[in-house]
This record gives structure tokens, sequence and C-alpha cells, in this order.
């Protein structure tokens, strides 16, 4: 279930970076309370991620999906460049996402044998 909430939060953390975008410096009402709210999801998610995951691997993993996924549907939404080396930045941090989640299984894996 860890996992579970680390995704929710991610995607609140990719809606709070998209929202934020959208505030004009929090000039617009709707926008800037979507940015608040989405922050408070994604922090509160991410606590519950946390009782279970170490703070090292969920806040990567979290920022890391944030970071993907804002930078995917930016491209989307506000048409911003991806170029070659944005793609091999994603790949890079998904690598490092999957580095870490097959991490906190194995670890899993040598705890229960201990």
């Amino acid at each position: 279930m860890p996992w579970i909430y680390l995704l929710i939060a991610a995607v609140f953390e990719v809606v709070f970076a998209l929202a934020a975008n959208a505030t004009e410096g929090f000039t617009q009402l709707g926008p800037s309370l979507l940015t608040v709210a989405a922050a408070a999801g994604g922090i509160f998610f991410l606590s519950l991620a946390l009782k279970t995951l170490d703070v090292g691997v969920g806040y990567t993993v979290w920022t890391g999906i944030g970071s993907v996924g804002t930078v995917m549907l930016g491209t989307l939404i506000f048409d911003e460049e991806i170029n070659l080396w944005k793609a091999l930045a994603f790949v890079l941090i998904i690598g490092g996402v999957l580095g870490l989640k097959l991490s906190d299984r194995l670890s899993a894996g040598e705890r229960s044998a201990a």
C-alpha cells in the first residue's frame, strides 16, 4: 500500500507544479487554490507512504515521478520543448526510480529472511 500512496502523492505533485505555473504569481484565484490543495494532498499521501518506506527512497521516488510527469505534461499543456538531453534525463530518472523500488523490495526480502 505505501507504493500506492506514493503514486497518489506523485500525481498531486504534478498537479501542484502545473497549477503553480498557472497562478501567475498567485494572482489567479482558481489555480492558486488548486496549487495549495495539491501541495497539501501530495504531502499528506507522501507522509502515509513514509510510514513504511525509507524517507530517502520515498522522497526520491516522489520527486522523480513528479519531475518526469511535470515535464511530460508541461510539454503537452504549455508547449514546452523536449530535446535529447531531457529525454536522456527522463530515462535516468525512471531508471533510478525503478532501482530504488527494486532495492526496497530486496531489502524487505532480506529482513524477512533474517
